[in-house]
């Protein structure tokens, strides 16, 4: 029998169990990828309720051999004193953004894991942190000193749309002249009171579109932050009241409380030029989600990645545009299964698609978008 995958997880939250919400489940890709070779040998929540809660489900799952020996600690630290001699091979960091990314002690998860399993790959989640972008460059030389392993959850980088697109570019040897973001939101099941409060989440920029902004830089590349320009729409301003609130936005400070739409703009270092509008305004489920990448004749749209995404092209010489469906492409498990490939040493480093290194370089552009909306939003009155 091929030896098991002993797995530690990180966090009992939705990322690593799935929700309604959302497609999002790290668990049931690892058990879709490694079958009965997955071992979760510890689940590390401060909420033991939670976690038992959620070990139990998979217990009485079908998948429950995998679990068998999962035990559950409230820290890092607990987990390393009794793991021995079951050491993860992998670690899923799937807790909040402001428990990682920093070298302060209890928002350092990534530090905390180097030292109690300094040869276990590490698979963080989106964004690197919700502290400060120095602290993460810090987290980042710890990380290459050690020789970890790491890769970011920015997921929407192995679908194959995606990858066409990057294809394209290099067969025709094209050069990007600029990228254009769209993300509208479905806010009316949005209820956790954290994701509402920007202290908390980080905003939606920081949070929600670090995907596209991610996006917007594997096509245009490393941004001049200084050049990011951007404007909202407040929560107390007219056009920002939303009348499909399904909890109370009041118990929130107004000042902590999110933008209901976020539209920048910035240079990219090799001359390109990005945009993107974030909106909180749609009721249901549903998202809207584009994201273009324009070069000389060609214009590449994405629509709908998060679902069956479709890819629009123009080429040169055709005014009639291609369409591409691409069904049941899960980038979810594109990401995990590269992951696991390299972890195992199947595939060399260089699949793993966002590293640790440009996932902060990523941050650093949610970051300079938010300050510069709320930098304008002041003078607004």
């Amino acid at each position: 029998m091929t030896d098991p995958t002993n797995v530690l997880l990180i966090g009992a939250g939705e990322i690593n169990f799935g929700s309604v919400e959302g497609p999002w489940n790290h668990t049931l890709r690892l058990e879709r990828i490694l079958g009965a070779r997955l071992r979760v040998v510890a689940l590390v929540d401060v909420d033991g309720a939670r976690a038992k809660a959620a070990i139990d489900a998979k217990l009485a799952s079908p998948i429950s051999g995998a679990y068998t020996d999962c035990k559950i600690y409230p820290t890092v630290t607990e987990a390393a004193r009794s793991l021995l001699p079951a050491v993860p091979q992998l670690a899923i960091v799937g807790a909040p953004p402001f428990a990682r990314g920093t070298d302060t002690p209890g928002r350092d998860l990534e530090l905390q894991l180097v030292k109690a399993f300094p040869r276990c790959a590490l698979f963080v989640e989106k964004p690197v942190s919700s502290g400060p972008e120095d602290a993460c460059w810090r987290v980042a030389e710890v990380l290459s000193k050690n020789g970890s392993l790491v890769g970011v959850g920015y997921m929407l980088r192995y679908l194959k749309a995606v990858q066409m697109i990057k294809q394209t570019i290099a067969d025709e040897g094209l050069v990007v002249m600029g990228t254009n973001a769209r993300y509208v939101m479905a806010y009316e099941w949005a209820r956790k009171l954290a994701w509402w409060d920007k202290t908390r989440s980080g905003g939606p920029i920081v949070e929600q579109a670090t995907h596209f902004c991610d996006l917007s830089r594997y096509f245009g590349g490393d941004v001049q932050l200084g050049s990011v320009v951007a404007h909202s729409v407040q929560h107390h301003e007219a056009p920002g009241q939303l009348s499909a609130k399904r909890f109370d936005e009041d118990v929130i400070p107004p000042e902590n409380r999110l933008p209901r739409l976020t539209s920048a703009t910035w240079k990219y270092k090799g001359g390109a030029v990005g945009s993107l509008t974030h909106v909180i305004a749609l009721h249901g489920n549903t998202y809207d989600t584009e994201f273009e990448v324009y070069a000389d004749g060609y214009k590449f749209k994405l629509v709908d990645p998060y679902g069956t995404p479709k890819l629009y092209i123009r080429r040169p010489g055709n005014e009639q545009e291609e369409v591409h469906t691409f069904v049941d492409d899960d980038p979810f498990h594109a990401e995990l299964s590269t992951f696991v490939d390299v972890v195992e040493g199947k595939s060399p480093h260089e699949r793993i698609l966002s590293s640790y290194e440009d996932a902060i370089k990523t941050y650093e552009l949610t970051w300079a978008i938010r300050r510069a909306s709320e930098t304008a939003a002041k003078t607004y009155t």
